[in-house]
């Protein structure tokens, strides 16, 4: 049976042969990003139901397809500056006004090709060797690896099953020092789904002033939540980073399109390493942003509303097949679920994929504390979502 981890072990085992003993050490211990891996798999089989990724079935408006087409066809496919066209600037600088009653000058808002891209840029911004970095677990599959990149040390803060993964701000309280240069959140959270308060978010920045750390926002799901608004850290402090971006609430994800909102001393350095990493977001790209951006009061309602009902309708079924965890998701599209009794994490999702067709994500990829779990995408469509129900029905009854 096919294996990902015995994959990588056989390519590791005669990795030398191919030279990798000149590879930098950051780059040998870069681990796979499984959910990919899984994707790539299941794209070269058939009758699959894929719950791995993050990716929305919904395709992006006609009007942003039209305003890339329209950008195209009147030769926007030259460079732009590093920092972003400026109209696109000014729409984000609006959304932030429109969502969060926040203004947030469009020199402190700097497009990227997509948050990962703009992820590293932070990260190499704030981050030396041996520095510390505080994150929780579980955490988004990506986050130790951009931070590897910088030689920074990564720990983690273990957050509660039991309280639907709501972080506890003692153990931030204990676990962030004057060592903890950069500390890293995530809501609405991939993979848990949970949304910090808007009370949480001003004591983790408080935390954060006590101890000199930068406190850098992934806010990329923003607007897709269902019983807690989503805040945004720039509420409660301009001295962090916020990381933001099209693809999720836009259903753009292969645009490659996203933002950082810098903190005013920052935005030089940001502007300079964009410049040299990335030069800048596709041109006409930035456009169909701008159509995004001024659609987003009129789409991301109605897209929620197609989450949360996809949301229950999971809940309800993993709960009935025992693997529930008894928690409900307040946000992204993601919902954990319990295969502890069924075997190894990465067993089960291979089983599952080679014997029923159902596509899933190892939860060792997003930290110690769901390592018994695997990663359910609730952005693909209904029916989907309840034939993937019934085929792990199936896998389970046969155990």
């Amino acid at each position: 049976m096919f294996s990902i981890e015995n994959e990588i072990a056989k390519l590791m085992s005669s990795s030398a042969v191919f030279g990798i003993r000149m590879l930098s050490k950051r780059a040998k211990e870069t681990t796979p990003f499984r959910a990919m891996a899984v994707l790539e798999r299941a794209q070269k089989m058939k009758d699959v139901v894929h719950l791995e990724v993050g990716e929305p079935d919904f395709e992006p408006p006609a009007e942003v397809i039209d305003s890339a087409i329209e950008s195209m066809l009147n030769g926007n496919s030259g460079y732009t500056t590093s920092r972003g066209k400026i109209g696109l600037r000014e729409a984000v600088s609006d959304y932030y006004q429109r969502t969060y009653g926040l203004d947030i000058g469009v020199d402190r808002i700097v497009i990227t090709p997509g948050t990962s891209a703009a992820l590293t840029m932070v990260c190499l911004a704030l981050l030396e060797t041996g520095d510390e970095t505080v994150l929780t677990d579980p955490y988004y599959a990506c986050y130790p690896n951009f931070i590897r990149q910088t030689g920074s040390v990564v720990k983690t803060i273990p957050l509660d099953i039991s309280k639907g993964f709501a972080p506890d701000i003692n153990l931030f309280e204990e676990s962030v020092g004057k060592n903890t240069k950069m500390m890293l959140l995530n809501s609405p959270s991939n993979p848990t789904g949970s949304v910090l308060k808007g009370s949480e978010m001003g004591e983790l920045v408080e935390i954060a002033n006590r101890n000199e750390t930068t406190i850098v926002s992934d806010e990329v799901y923003h607007g897709i939540y269902y019983d807690t608004k989503t805040h945004s850290v720039l509420e409660h402090t301009d001295d962090a980073f916020v990381v933001d971006g099209f693809s999720k609430r836009f259903a753009m994800t292969g645009w490659r399109l996203g933002w950082i909102v810098c903190p005013p001393n920052c935005i030089e350095v940001i502007n300079r390493l964009t410049q040299n990493l990335v030069i800048c977001a596709t041109n006409f790209v930035q456009d169909a942003g701008i159509a995004a951006l001024e659609m987003s009061d009129e789409l991301v309602p109605k897209m929620r509303d197609v989450y949360r009902k996809r949301r229950d309708v999971l809940v309800e079924g993993v709960e009935k097949l025992g693997v529930g965890m008894g928690y409900t998701p307040e946000g992204a599209y993601y919902l954990l679920i319990d295969v502890s009794e069924l075997g190894d994490a990465f067993d089960i999702s291979n089983r599952l994929l080679d014997e029923v067709g159902v596509a899933t994500t190892p939860g060792p990829d997003f930290g110690t504390s769901v390592e018994n779990c695997l990663r359910l995408s609730y952005a693909t469509g209904m029916e989907d979502l309840k034939e993937a129900i019934n085929r792990i029905g199936t896998f389970i009854e046969d155990q």
